[in-house]
C-alpha cells in the first residue's frame, strides 16, 4: 500500500524532519528519574500488599519475592531498550523498532490500559487512608468510591488546564516515603518481629495452588510504574547512561523496601486481618498494629536498664507511635494522589508519542490551543478510569478485579517489551547498547540475554494464568484490545497507511 498521506490545512500535525532539534528539554538527572519512577512503583505498596493478601494470604511475602524477581528481569530489559532508543513510548517504542507499527500499536494500547487501571486503583486506595480522619471514607463503599471518582475528575481538570510535574516535589516525597517505610520496618523488627510467629503465619495460612499462582500474577501490581523512567527518556540528560542507572537504583531500593514492609506487615497482623480490615490500606494496618502492640514503657525497659534513660526513651517512643499513623495517612494519600496524577500524565506522554508515530488517531493527541495540553486523551482516558470505579458502589470484589485488569495490560506490555529486546538482538546486533544485559546464551549465532528470555516466558505464562482465572479481566481486557485494533485499523486505512509498515514521524503543532 502506498504511503501518500500529507497534512491538510488546519491539521494539528506537521512533518517532523529527522534532523530537527529535540522538541523536549533534557533536564532530568539520575535522582530525578529515580524519584519519578519510585513515586510510581513505590506508591503501589500502599495498596498492593493488601491486594495480594486477598488472594495469596500467607504466601504474600513469597509471591511478592517471586514477582520481584520478574521485576528485575523487566527492569533490565527496559534499561537496555531505553539506552538504545531514549524516546517517549517505552515498550511501544521498543516494539516499533523491533517489529512493526501493528506490534507497536498493540503494545501501546496495552500500556494505555495499565495506565488507566493504575489511575483507578491508586485513586480507589486514597479514601481508605484518609479514613483515619473521617471513617466513612474507609467504611462506606458509596462514600469511598464517590471520593475516588472525584479525585480522578479533579486531576483530569488539572491536567487539561496544565499541571507541571515537579522533579523537586517528586524527590522530596520519594525521600520522605523511603524514610517512613524504613521507620516502620525498623520499629516492626525491633519490637514485633518473631521468626516463629512469622513462619506460622506464612505456613498456617498457605493458599491452595490456584490462589498461589494467581497471587503471583496479582503481585506484579506491586511493581507498577517500571515504564515511567522510559517515558521520561526524552526529558533526560544523557539518557543512554542516566536512564539505566535510575532503573537499576529503583530496582534495588524497591526490592529491599518491599521485602521489609512485607515482613513488617506479617509481624503486625495476621494474613486474614490484612486481607479483610486492612486490604485497601495495609500500611495503615501496620501503623495501627505498632501502636496497639508496642507498650512504650516495656519496650524502653528492654532497650535500657537505666530508669532515667528508659523514661526518656518511653516518652519519645510513645510520641513516635502516636505520630506514625497520622504520618502514614497523610503520606500515603499524598503519594497515591501523585501516582494517580502520574498515571494521567503518563497517558498524555504515551498518546503524544503514539500520535507522533501515527499509531493512534491524530485527534487523540491534539493539543489544546490555550492550555497546550493533550486534553482529549486526558479527558477520554480519565473518564474510562472513572467508569472502572463504578462497580465499587455495589461489588465487594472490585479491588481484585482492578488488580486483574492491571495484570492483563501490564503483563502484555512487559511480554512484548521482552520480545522486542530479543528481536532487536537478532535484527540489529550492531546497534549501540550503552547498557547491555549480561549473561547471554548463543541461539542461532545471536547473543540473547537469559534474563530477557526468562522474563518473556514468565510474563507470558502469568498473563495466560490471568486470562484463565479472571473472567472479568479476560473479557474487559480483550474488549479493550479489540476496540484498540478496530480504531487503529480504521485510522490507518483512512490515512492510506499500511497496518504494519513504519509510518512517517510527525509532531504536534499548536501554532
Amino acid at each position: 500500500m502506498t504511503n501518500d498521506w500529507h497534512p491538510k490545512p488546519g491539521d494539528k500535525f506537521v512533518r517532523l524532519p529527522r534532523t530537527k532539534a529535540h522538541p523536549l528539554r533534557r533536564v532530568l538527572g539520575v535522582f530525578s528519574l529515580f524519584s519519578a519512577g519510585y513515586g510510581n512503583v513505590g506508591s503501589s505498596i500502599y495498596y498492593a500488599l493488601g491486594l495480594v493478601a486477598l488472594v495469596a494470604l500467607g504466601a504474600t511475602p513469597v509471591v511478592l519475592l517471586i514477582a520481584g524477581i520478574f521485576f528485575i528481569f523487566t527492569a533490565l530489559s527496559y534499561a537496555e531498550g531505553t539506552s538504545m532508543m531514549p524516546e517517549a513510548g517505552g515498550s511501544a517504542s521498543f516494539a516499533r523498532h523491533a517489529f512493526n507499527d501493528l506490534f507497536a500499536s498493540t503494545t501501546g494500547w496495552a500500556l494505555a490500559f495499565s495506565y488507566i487501571v493504575t489511575i483507578a486503583i491508586s485513586a480507589y486506595a486514597v479514601p481508605s487512608y484518609l479514613g483515619y480522619f473521617w471513617s466513612p471514607l474507609k467504611d462506606s463503599a458509596m462514600v469511598g468510591t464517590f471520593a475516588a471518582m472525584g479525585i480522578v475528575f479533579f486531576l483530569m481538570c488539572l491536567n487539561v488546564i496544565g499541571v507541571k510535574e515537579s522533579s523537586i516535589l517528586n524527590s522530596i516525597f520519594a525521600v520522605l516515603d523511603v524514610v517512613t517505610q524504613l521507620l516502620i520496618i525498623i520499629l516492626a523488627i525491633l519490637f514485633l518481629f518473631n521468626g516463629d510467629i512469622l513462619i506460622q503465619r506464612i505456613t498456617g495460612y498457605w493458599p491452595a495452588w490456584p490462589e498461589l499462582i494467581f497471587g503471583i500474577a496479582v503481585a506484579t501490581i506491586a511493581y507498577t510504574g517500571v515504564e515511567t523512567i522510559s517515558q521520561l527518556a526524552e526529558e533526560t540528560k544523557r539518557p543512554t547512561v542516566n536512564a539505566p542507572r535510575a532503573l537499576v537504583l529503583m530496582m534495588v531500593v524497591v526490592l529491599l523496601l518491599f521485602s521489609g514492609v512485607a515482613v513488617a506487615g506479617f509481624s503486625a497482623m495476621t494474613p486474614l486481618e490484612m486481607a479483610s480490615e486492612w486490604a485497601r490500606d495495609p500500611i495503615a494496618g501496620i501503623a495501627y498494629g505498632l501502636n496497639a502492640v508496642i507498650v512504650p514503657e516495656e519496650a524502653a525497659a528492654g532497650l535500657s536498664s537505666n530508669p532515667e534513660i528508659a523514661i526518656v526513651i518511653a516518652a519519645l517512643l510513645g510520641g513516635l507511635l502516636d505520630f506514625v499513623p497520622i504520618l502514614v495517612a497523610i503520606l500515603a494519600a499524598t503519594i497515591l494522589l501523585i501516582a494517580t496524577n502520574a498515571g494521567l500524565m503518563g497517558i498524555s506522554r504515551l498518546t503524544f508519542s503514539l500520535g507522533r508515530f501515527q499509531l493512534i488517531p491524530l485527534a487523540l493527541s491534539a493539543i489544546h490551543p490555550r492550555f497546550k495540553t493533550p486534553y482529549r486523551s486526558v479527558i477520554i482516558f480519565a473518564l474510562i478510569a472513572i467508569c472502572l470505579l463504578i462497580p465499587g458502589f455495589f461489588a465487594s470484589n472490585i479491588f481484585i478485579h482492578l488488580g486483574g485488569l492491571y495484570a492483563f495490560g501490564s503483563l502484555l506490555a512487559f511480554a512484548l517489551a521482552h520480545a522486542s529486546i530479543l528481536r532487536l538482538r537478532i535484527k540489529q546486533p550492531e546497534l549501540p547498547r550503552p547498557f547491555k544485559v549480561k549473561g547471554n546464551i548463543k541461539i542461532g549465532g545471536h547473543a540473547l540475554p537469559v534474563t530477557t528470555i526468562l522474563g518473556l516466558v514468565a510474563t507470558t505464562v502469568i498473563w495466560v494464568i490471568v486470562l484463565i482465572m479472571q473472567p472479568y479481566a479476560r473479557w474487559v481486557g480483550f474488549g479493550w484490545m479489540a476496540f484498540g485494533f478496530i480504531v487503529y485499523f480504521i485510522f490507518r486505512r483512512r490515512k492510506n497507511l499500511s497496518l504494519t509498515q513504519t509510518a512517517p514521524e510527525i509532531k504536534v503543532s499548536v501554532d
